[in-house]
């Protein structure tokens, strides 16, 4: 089996987004829902939620499909990959690679090293996430890139990256400069309720 596209086909038949919204349990759904219907047109959301069981986290995806296809967004299910396109995802998250004839896939991956850098790009991932940028609510404690090594990973990219962590809408402009495509957030999209 192949891919179902080539970074060529990629860049030709999909605008890479820019803006990625990643979920989180702390987040509640109402809030989510209203994150996504607020994105701009084209974002993506990986949707997270492994805490959740099979039924109710295809439910809750299904929600946040609904919202995301009338924002123009993607939606990408973190984990499987077969799972995913069973759902109807426009693509998966995570580190494992998909061979899939036919629809435009989107696979990104998690990147906070070289290690995992080289792992992702042999994987044949179309974009890396790279984090944690900054430090982050979501990680309390765990040790941010800072902007050197960011941008050092960036550079070693072969394909798009994005920054996460700690990233709000204000870094758009900073990210660039260290070299990624575009931010994914959590709290930088959407306030969790307190």
């Amino acid at each position: 089996m192949t891919r179902g596209h080539g970074k060529s086909d990629l860049k030709r038949q999909h605008d890479m987004p820019t803006v990625w919204l990643m979920t989180d349990p702390r987040i509640a759904t109402p809030d989510l829902l209203r994150a996504i219907a607020r994105l701009p047109r084209g974002a993506a959301i990986i949707v997270r939620h492994y805490h959740l069981s099979g039924d109710d986290r295809r439910a809750l995806f299904d929600q946040m499909r609904r919202v995301a296809q009338r924002r123009g967004a993607k939606i990408l299910l973190a984990g499987d990959a077969e799972m995913a396109r069973a759902w109807g995802a426009d693509g998966h998250h995570g580190r494992m690679p998909a061979r899939f004839r036919g629809k435009p896939w989107l696979h990104s991956a998690p990147v906070h090293d070289h290690r995992e850098l080289r792992l992702a790009q042999r994987a044949g991932a179309d974009v890396l996430l790279i984090s944690p940028l900054f430090a982050t609510r979501s990680h309390p404690g765990a040790p941010s890139l800072g902007v050197s090594r960011f941008a050092a990973l960036a550079r070693a990219a072969n394909v798009p990256v994005i920054a996460l962590g700690g990233v709000h809408p204000r870094h758009a402009g900073l990210v660039r400069r260290l070299g990624a495509a575009g931010f994914a957030a959590i709290d930088g999209l959407v306030a969790p309720r307190r």
